[in-house]
């Protein structure tokens, strides 16, 4: 609770006990009247001056004017007739309580997001002269090298150059489990140092790193307003008026009616009473606060889980997701390729993954990358001479006196080898000896591990259709697909046709409300991404054109993350439309039951600060989501 809070509760609590009070004390007329005035004023001398200031400059129609008018009116009548201030010192003291419990319930749901506000750094750290400076995160040119120290926020992207440490990235990716970074890893601004000093050469400006970035897609979503927002907005400037207009006509026309019509005596004050009470009832706060909250707390609750949705109008549209198209590699695989198994080695598999790592360790290619990690002993770069690279079919090197040819079959054709066929799903890497065929690699792209549970989870939310769209070939693309247990798959596609694939499955869609969600790794998947009614980028941290791309932007590579990101939005718009039928239902009754005569002051308050309390108690449960539901 911040200082004005605290300010207006003890403004609350010193009217309360005033009030109390002067229950038990014996006054009358003008003593009376000045006394509860001191409560009145002590509660509401802020609403009053807003009312007054929201007249003049011609926009007085709001909750300040409404509350300014019912309780000035109350005291009018408890000055004209029953001499009973409390209702009008009530009334003002509960739509307090209201604000206030709305200020803190706003501030908590804030509190998410600015908490993902601390991720910018203060400064950076440049060693000169063997002295570390502190200086503006802006100053720091690319490339140059800079010392993060432990507990220190990373300034600016870069690679690592020096040092090895662990990084907390919670506030990235809403992940509690810390990362290690070593020399020639990539790191990301926004993460935290947590225990050896380290020293980075910078690739981006700040304001092009991934902080930044973030940064400025949360400050932005707020300006991108919901259907749900939109209409709350337009109904408010048009039901307001109207109010005060039926109000007037509350406290006018049946008197009037009853004295030239009827021929009886009006009965003023009590219909004044009645337009009283339906001007405190009819006060739109519960709409106008609990809507936009719900989104707020929603993106809230998705940023602290690593999941940034830029803009209501994107959470709104997320929640209504039918159909999702997902890209393979970097998606539902690692995009790392392993070895994956060794077949025909007369040699073993130990000498059959050396030969074929020396022959490679020159290469920067990713199955280059996976013989050598899979074979995982020292390589002597001064083992192997004569490579010969032959384009489209392998690699070919002198080891142990010995010419060594790794690469596919069209390798094995062209040195006149016979090779044994695999009927493994995979690069298959054949490997000869001069004219001797030792065996064959197996090496695949590995799913993540928790792809499938992301697939079954997809479905259990009302995920009608999973489509796996692939560049790889047919055999292996079957095979993800099969083991993700998706509904379908297409198989050696381009990035253009990925985009029709995609138009394809917009056209099987049975409403133009349903939803089809593309999610992919944000590189090279722009076109579809766009394409797509929303678009998800995951493993984004780092990655501008996945947080320029898409929609959604996941930032780590978890699979779980959708359906997590899917059912925060389905709970934020079910929320939304729970507040919507609340409100309006309880205040429709209520402005009924006062409009009659049936209400009084004690219902109205319950019909604008209890049904606001309600619903605003309601958006906060937007917060609150449990990480992987699968029931």
């Amino acid at each position: 609770m911040n200082k004005k809070q605290k300010k207006t509760l003890a403004r609350i609590i010193l009217s309360a006990v005033i009030m109390i009070v002067l229950n038990f004390l014996p006054l009358t007329d003008v003593l009376r009247f000045t006394a509860y005035l001191v409560p009145y004023l002590i509660v509401g001398y802020d609403v009053l001056i807003k009312a007054w200031k929201g007249i003049i400059k011609g926009h007085g129609m709001d909750e300040c004017f409404l509350m300014a008018v019912a309780t000035i009116g109350a005291i009018v009548l408890a000055v004209i007739s029953s001499g009973d201030y409390t209702e009008a010192v009530a009334v003002m003291l509960f739509y307090q309580v209201g604000e206030l419990f709305q200020a803190y319930a706003v501030n908590r749901s804030r509190k998410s997001i600015s908490d993902l506000m601390d991720i910018r750094p203060d400064y950076a750290n440049i060693e000169i002269d063997g002295r570390i400076e502190r200086v503006d995160p802006y100053e720091v040119e690319v490339g140059s090298t800079i010392v993060i120290l432990p507990g220190e926020k990373v300034p600016l992207d870069g690679i690592v150059a020096e040092g090895d440490s662990t990084l907390n990235t919670s506030a990235l990716t809403g992940e509690s489990v810390p990362r290690e970074v070593f020399a020639g890893d990539d790191i990301i601004s926004g993460s935290i140092n947590l225990n050896k000093v380290l020293k980075v050469t910078t690739t981006k400006e700040f304001d092009e790193s991934t902080a930044s970035k973030i940064i400025e897609l949360v400050e932005d979503s707020g300006s991108r307003k919901s259907n749900y927002e939109a209409f709350i907005s337009k109904f408010a400037r048009i039901y307001t008026p109207s109010v005060v207009y039926g109000a007037i006509a509350l406290a006018l026309l049946p008197p009037l009616f009853q004295t030239f019509v009827m021929g009886i005596n009006g009965q003023w004050t009590s219909f004044l009473y009645r337009a009283l009470t339906f001007l405190v009832i009819s006060c739109p706060c519960a709409l106008v606060v609990s809507i936009p909250l719900s989104f707020f707390a929603g993106i809230g609750s998705a940023s602290r889980n690593g999941i940034l949705v830029k803009g209501s109008n994107f959470m709104e549209i997320l929640s209504n997701t039918r159909y999702i198209a997902f890209d393979k590699t970097g998606t539902l695989t690692k995009g790392v390729f392993e070895v994956d198994a060794i077949h025909h080695s007369p040699i073993g598999e130990k000498e059959l993954l050396r030969y074929a790592a020396l022959v490679e360790s020159s290469s920067s290619h990713p199955i280059a990358e996976s013989l050598r990690r899979s074979y995982g002993g020292n390589i002597d770069r001064s083992e192997v001479s004569e490579i010969e690279e032959l384009s489209g079919k392998g690699i070919i090197g002198s080891v142990d006196g010995k010419r060594i040819a790794v690469g596919n079959t069209k390798l094995m054709d062209f040195i006149g080898v016979k090779y044994l066929p695999c009927h493994h799903v995979g690069t298959i890497i054949h490997v000869a000896a001069d004219r001797d065929y030792l065996g064959h690699i197996v090496i695949s792209d590995q799913p993540k591990e928790n792809s499938a549970k992301a697939i079954n989870l997809l479905h259990k939310i009302g995920i009608r259709k999973t489509v796996m769209l692939t560049g790889d070939a047919e055999n292996i693309a079957a095979k993800i697909a099969s083991e993700m247990k998706v509904d379908s798959y297409v198989s050696e596609l381009l990035p253009v046709d990925k985009v029709k694939e995609v138009e394809k499955l917009l056209a099987e869609k049975s409403s133009p409300s349903e939803v089809l969600a593309f999610v992919g790794d944000g590189i090279n998947d722009a076109p579809v991404l766009a394409r797509s009614d929303i678009g998800i980028a995951m493993g984004a941290m780092g990655t501008d054109a996945a947080i320029e791309a898409a929609d959604v932007v996941l930032m780590d590579d978890d699979p779980l993350k959708i359906p997590l990101a899917i059912r925060i939005s389905k709970k934020c718009l079910r929320i939304v439309r729970e507040n919507i039928v609340f409100s309006l239902a309880v205040k429709g009754a209520c402005l009924l039951l006062g409009a009659i005569g049936i209400a009084n002051m004690w219902l109205a308050v319950f019909a604008d600060v209890g049904v606001m309390v309600i619903a605003v108690l309601n958006s906060v449960r937007a917060l609150r989501i449990r990480q992987y539901q699968e029931g």
